[in-house]
């Protein structure tokens, strides 16, 4: 690619796209408003992105009812639920408490964005304020709003991602268990994967 096509400066990007339209300015709060906490706290899946000395990281994050609690107009807290221990997003948090959301709302094509600073917290009495059947998570993320405002439906149009005709099948991508064994190179054994894995997710959900 030459280097005359490729944008290095913020004049030049500008210029390209043009002004945003005071709509899209305006719509950015410093807090949530009364609208902007009913979409969060309607919302049962978000995407969570960090970064810290060993790069970006950006994971799912899932929970039954809302994904995410609201303190108040400048808080938000969510439970970190069991999973691999890769522990990227929290690895981060530690090292820069940098943090953005998004968050989506199955059937509906708008988003919510919240960027701000997070703490992970162990205080008992929070984790257990958490717990789902039984079970406490091991923390929970506190974020403290600095921005919040919604992203237009285009997106999630163009994507026909709540289509049901545009669903696929599982069985039109690989399973989790060909991903894994494509990566590894001892005697794993992928069909068995599969087969056990929704006994372990059940087992290990919370």
């Amino acid at each position: 690619m030459s280097k005359e096509h490729i944008i290095t400066d913020i004049g030049r990007l500008e210029t390209l796209y043009g002004e945003a339209t005071p709509r899209a300015v305006t719509k950015e709060l410093r807090y949530l408003n009364s609208e902007y906490r009913t979409f969060v706290e309607a919302a049962p899946f978000m995407a969570v992105a960090t970064v810290g000395s060993e790069g970006l990281d950006c994971s799912p994050r899932g929970d039954r009812g809302s994904i995410a609690r609201v303190v108040d107009e400048k808080t938000v807290q969510f439970a970190d639920r069991r999973g691999n221990n890769r522990l990227d997003t929290l690895r981060n948090i530690v090292q820069d408490n940098r943090i953005g959301l998004l968050f989506l709302v199955p059937g509906v094509s708008e988003t919510m964005r919240i960027n701000g600073r997070a703490i992970i917290s162990v205080a008992p009495d929070l984790l257990a304020s958490f717990s789902v059947d039984g079970k406490a998570p091991r923390s929970v993320v506190e974020v403290t709003v600095e921005q919040a405002y919604f992203q237009c439906s285009k997106a999630l149009v163009r994507s026909r991602i709540w289509d049901k005709e545009n669903q696929l099948a599982e069985t039109d991508v690989p399973t989790a268990g060909q991903m894994l064994g494509a990566t590894v190179s001892d005697d794993f054994d992928p069909d068995e994967y599969d087969k056990a894995l929704q006994q372990r997710q059940g087992d290990e959900l919370w």
